[in-house]
């Protein structure tokens, strides 16, 4: 146990631990995403999967475990760039070879800045939702999350702060993807490029699937 406490401590052991909780988010946020689309279906169809989901008594400690997942994710990544910049003297510069090409982008360069917002972010988010205004539906012990969701996307300062957040999730994607994968072992001259691409894809998709859905609401009230 100390050994391995050790290492997870470490730089190595905490990289990895950053990447495998990043893919644990990303993986959260495909499948949030696709919950929240079934909005477009309908207030029956939208309030019946998120009864469904809320029903699952599994859903408490995987919500716990989501959480903690986020924190661990956050203070890793946090700790890994303060020793980082400790660990840079003044001046500092790298020779580069002749063919060599720099990875960095705004989003890379961004990314400590985009986490720390999503920090803020998140707790928002769920205060807003999960916690919002209780509605009863039609169908009985059933919530009317679809007006809720309808009632907030109605009002275009939370909009636009929503979509502020969501364009920073696909600044904070754009880079995430194919640089946890890196962090895990995954990079070679044929594979980053090909993971560089789905990791840009999946920011595009990800952070366009959730603006979509309150720019809807607030242009067309939710009307086809």
């Amino acid at each position: 146990m100390p050994r391995r406490h050790s290492y997870l401590s470490s730089t190595v052991g905490s990289k990895l631990l950053v990447g495998i909780t990043g893919l644990l988010l990303f993986g959260f946020l495909i499948l949030h995403l696709a919950g929240n689309l079934i909005v477009f279906a309908g207030p029956d169809a939208f309030n019946h999967y998120s009864h469904q989901l809320i029903s699952n008594p599994l859903v408490y400690p995987a919500e716990i475990g989501l959480v903690l997942v986020f924190l661990l994710h956050a203070y890793k990544t946090i700790r890994l760039t303060f020793i980082s910049r400790a660990a840079r003297p003044q001046g500092y510069a790298i020779k580069r070879r002749a063919d060599y090409t720099s990875r960095k982008s705004l989003a890379s360069t961004t990314m400590i800045v985009s986490g720390l917002f999503l920090l803020v972010f998140v707790p928002i988010h769920i205060k807003t939702f999960k916690f919002g205004a209780y509605y009863q539906s039609t169908e009985a012990n059933v919530r009317d999350l679809n007006r809720l969701v309808f009632e907030i996307f109605s009002r275009p300062g939370y909009v636009i702060f929503y979509v502020i957040a969501m364009i920073i999730v696909g600044f904070h994607l754009w880079h995430g993807v194919s640089s946890t994968v890196q962090t895990i072992g995954i990079d070679t001259p044929r594979v980053t490029p090909v993971i560089r691409r789905i990791g840009w894809a999946s920011a595009i998709i990800i952070a366009g699937g959730f603006i979509a859905i309150p720019l809807w609401i607030l242009f067309t009230g939710g009307r086809a």
